[in-house]
């Protein structure tokens, strides 16, 4: 890759990060959408990494909930725990304990996207060590990752770690929309890594080597961001292993569903989330994780 294509690159991932922060976090602000509380789940050198916690505003009747970990996207080098906000609310009111997680960004210097990937197993071991104090079910941890927040939750289940066999990093089930699953042939992640590792050994799509825990994915056939086939082919590898997965597939939207298919605007935004395609898959969501965690429930 050239000076000058790298450079238009990160361009257009500043750009990316000052659209897309400004509606989320105005969004949660002005709806009133805050934590019940916040605590530091690790702490690296002088920076302190946040779990947001949404407890449950449904009265399921439960003493230990199930929970949900949602990771953001913004390409491994930015964004915000905020973007999560209004979809924790949303798990909350379902009767989960919703957890919205900061993660190191990359600083194309010490900090890639390996560093995100071990902060997010850390949090879920920090969320399993914590189950009592947060009233959450140890045994059904959701994750919610959404586009570079979608690889981190993918990787969870993909990449195994030596530490699994003190608390398991490993979800319970996944959600993933418009994720970086596939990402082999993307220079943008090579770039944030460096010589510390090949993108191929990050990339959940060309390592997939057993049954992952149940999963659905939200894609919109346009995507140019995180591409539709690179999307399928991981989930058709997760397939052959078997298991409980369900790949839901939009037409005419883009990344993160948006109708906005101008390439630029994929990358950088505006964005401009079809109202109905959302509706239908977070309606789709809701029942999946009900599911997953209420396979059986009482007759009325």
């Amino acid at each position: 890759m050239g000076v000058r294509e790298l450079t238009r690159q990160r361009a257009l991932v500043a750009v990316l990060c000052f659209f897309a922060i400004l509606p989320p976090v105005a969004n949660a602000q002005q709806s009133g959408v805050h934590p019940t509380s916040i605590h530091t789940y690790k702490t690296v050198g002088t920076a302190e990494l946040k779990a947001h916690v949404f407890m449950p505003s449904a009265d399921t009747g439960e003493k230990l909930h199930p929970a949900i970990m949602l990771l953001h996207g913004g390409g491994w080098n930015t964004g915000s725990v905020e973007w999560c906000y209004d979809d924790a609310k949303r798990f909350a009111a379902l009767g989960l304990v919703a957890i919205a997680g900061e993660y190191r960004l990359s600083d194309q210097k010490n900090i890639t996207p390996l560093e995100s990937m071990a902060d997010a197993r850390d949090l879920i071991r920090w969320v399993r060590q914590h189950a009592v104090e947060l009233a959450v079910d140890p045994h059904r941890i959701a994750v919610y990752g959404i586009s570079a927040g979608g690889h981190l939750a993918a990787s969870l289940a993909v990449f195994p770690h030596e530490e699994e066999s003190k608390i398991s990093a490993v979800p319970d089930a996944l959600i993933l929309l418009s994720p970086a699953v596939s990402i082999a042939n993307d220079h943008w992640p090579q770039t944030l890594l460096g010589s510390r590792a090949a993108v191929k050994e990050i990339s959940p799509a060309d390592n997939v080597a057993g049954p992952l825990p149940p999963m659905i994915i939200v894609e919109g056939a346009e995507d140019s961001v995180t591409p539709l086939v690179g999307v399928r082919q991981f989930y058709v590898r997760a397939k052959e292993f078997g298991g409980n997965y369900q790949i839901l597939v939009y037409a005419g939207v883009g990344h993160l569903l948006t109708r906005n298919l101008n390439q630029r605007a994929q990358e950088n935004g505006p964005f401009d989330p079809d109202p109905a395609m959302v509706a239908g898959a977070q309606a789709k969501e809701n029942a999946f994780l009900a599911g997953v965690f209420y396979p059986n429930p009482p007759a009325k």
